[in-house]
């Protein structure tokens, strides 16, 4: 691990950021308290919602931690396309009774507002989804002393962040739950992307700059893998999304193991872009005609999915999930990252018997 990184917590343990209300404070200063590094998701907040669970946390640990922010995204959505889309999910909003959302309702997430908050008043770590920030941004990090992280799915991707001045890239390998990081929408592929171990080692040699590992990690002999292979730390989001002190929904948290539940798909059905969820109906219905529209189809759904929560229906949910989710464990975070790190140094231990045998 570099020492920059090191420095920023006892075990290459990083608790992923996930948007929509599973990283709040609570699990975030849960981790960070046991030697990981926990990361809020600034993603669909406020900049002021943001600052407030900043706040919020720097009241329950003094330990490092990183906000997480998603670029902000291009115009090329086809209007026609949404159109269609808005009709096809009329009968959804009929059934949950609920009004769909508004395709228009922002592209930038507060993004520039963010920035100004964390430039004023520095956190340990930001990182970057959905893009690659100018160089004059990762330099003003820099300079007010903030670790940055840029998510990558390829070498190239990794190559454009490293020019542009990041600190490290967290490589995100296909098995990982929710949204793929792509800096670029194409809106003829299918999402589908590069398993974490072999993209490892495709970045490890197009770029200097340490790497985070992502991608359907949840045991510490995976956890190794990941290091072995050149990760600097891993990262991980199932494995704590079912943590007690996660916010996500109890009733996405119970999903992760119910046999009902038995495989993951990559679908744009709730968001627009291409993302990793339990496939269930709302994904089986509308994932194959759902268009290449992000942030558009997340605002038109966005009220669907809050409904469905509500009505205690996980079949019209987003329940994001890695391939490996079946090995979640409801486990206080604290104790999960001990029991990983445990794992982990017994993972090392073996493969250095292994190697001097």
């Amino acid at each position: 691990m570099s020492s920059a990184l090191t420095d920023l917590c006892r075990y290459p343990i990083v608790q992923a950021p996930m948007a929509g209300g599973a990283s709040c404070p609570r699990l975030v200063a849960a981790v960070s308290e046991a030697g990981g590094l926990g990361f809020l998701a600034a993603g669909y907040k406020t900049a002021d919602g943001m600052y407030q669970e900043v706040k919020q946390l720097r009241g329950l640990t003094s330990q490092p931690f990183g906000v997480n922010l998603f670029m902000p995204q291009p115009g090329q959505a086809d209007a026609a396309a949404v159109d269609v889309y808005r009709h096809q999910l009329a009968g959804e909003a009929s059934w949950y009774d609920t009004p769909l959302g508004d395709p228009d309702a922002g592209r930038d997430d507060g993004y520039e507002a963010k920035l100004a908050i964390l430039l004023d008043d520095p956190v340990p770590v930001v990182s970057f989804t959905f893009g690659c920030p100018a160089r004059e941004t990762l330099d003003a990090f820099a300079r007010a002393g903030t670790f940055t992280v840029v998510t990558v799915t390829s070498p190239e991707e990794a190559q454009a962040a490293q020019y542009a001045g990041a600190d490290a890239v967290c490589v995100q390998g296909v098995e990982a739950g929710g949204h793929q990081g792509t800096h670029r929408d194409d809106p003829e592929g299918d999402g589908s992307g590069t398993g974490l171990l072999a993209l490892l080692a495709q970045v490890r040699e197009a770029v200097r700059i340490p790497m985070v590992a992502a991608g359907g990690l949840m045991r510490g002999s995976q956890i190794a893998a990941a290091l072995a292979a050149g990760a600097a730390a891993a990262q991980l989001g199932t494995a704590f999304l079912v943590c007690p002190e996660s916010g996500a929904h109890l009733l996405h948290k119970q999903a992760m193991t119910d046999p009902l539940f038995t495989r993951t798909e990559l679908t744009r059905a709730f968001s627009g872009r291409p993302a990793r969820g339990l496939v269930n109906r709302f994904m089986r219905e509308h994932g194959p005609y759902a268009p290449a529209a992000y942030p558009e189809v997340h605002h038109l759904t966005s009220g669907l999915r809050k409904a469905a929560a509500a009505a205690g229906d996980p079949q019209g949910m987003a329940l994001w999930a890695g391939q490996g989710h079946r090995l979640a464990r409801e486990l206080p975070a604290g104790r999960l990252v001990e029991v990983l790190q445990a794992e982990l140094q017994a993972a090392a231990a073996e493969l250095a018997l292994r190697e001097a045998s």
